[in-house]
Formats: C-alpha cells, sequence, structure tokens
C-alpha cells in the first residue's frame, strides 16, 4: 500500500513520511556524532588536566557514541522504503549445525548410491 502512494503521489506520501522512523533515526545519528565530540574533548582534556580517568572516560563516551552512529546509520531505511521490521517475513525454524551436516552427508550418500 505505502510503494502504491508513493507511485501514485511521491510528493504527499514523502510529506507524510516526515516524522517516521527515518527522521528519528538521523536525529540518533546526529546526537552521537555530538556526543563523540564531546568524548574527544573529555579525552584530550584528561590529558592536557594529567588526569587518565577523564581520558578513559571520554574514550568510552567516544566509543558508545560511535556504536549508536554505525548502528542507527544501518537502521534507517531509504526514502520511499519500509522500515525493516515492517516485512514480514516467513519464520523458518533454525536448524542446528548438526542437523545441517547431517543433512548434507545423506544427500552425498544418495547422490553416491544413485
Amino acid at each position: 500500500m505505502e510503494r502504491a502512494l508513493y507511485a501514485e503521489d511521491p510528493k504527499f506520501a514523502s510529506a507524510l513520511e516526515g516524522s517516521g522512523l527515518r527522521t528519528y533515526t538521523r536525529r540518533r545519528v546526529y546526537q552521537a556524532v555530538a556526543g563523540f565530540l564531546v568524548g574527544i574533548a573529555l579525552l584530550m582534556a584528561g590529558m592536557v588536566a594529567q588526569l587518565i580517568w577523564i581520558s578513559v572516560v571520554g574514550f568510552l563516551v567516544m566509543l558508545g557514541c560511535a556504536v549508536l552512529a554505525v548502528t542507527g546509520w544501518r537502521k534507517a531505511p531509504k526514502p520511499g522504503e519500509q522500515p525493516a521490521g515492517a516485512v514480514r517475513r516467513p519464520v523458518r525454524a533454525k536448524r542446528s549445525m548438526m542437523d545441517r551436516i547431517e543433512e548434507r552427508w545423506q544427500r552425498r550418500r544418495d547422490e553416491q548410491g544413485r
């Protein structure tokens, strides 16, 4: 239905999309970048003041913000695309590695026996 709306009236569809997941993830990435810059400032301040614990806190802030930025960037849907959680995929039962190995072994035996 969303794709049909984009095909019929893309301007209206993009106006409706403005406050959705894409805006939230973009804002989250920007906040993570700002936090990363704060972490750099803490790291440098700790080095200047010769207080290692401030530098360690700055590094941890940088690391956490980098993770948030990367995960937020990957989750952001493209314009006109459905969010990742919106599409229902058929659920497959997870098989263990041993089940897959046994299945391959049986296939090979069946192919050699013919």
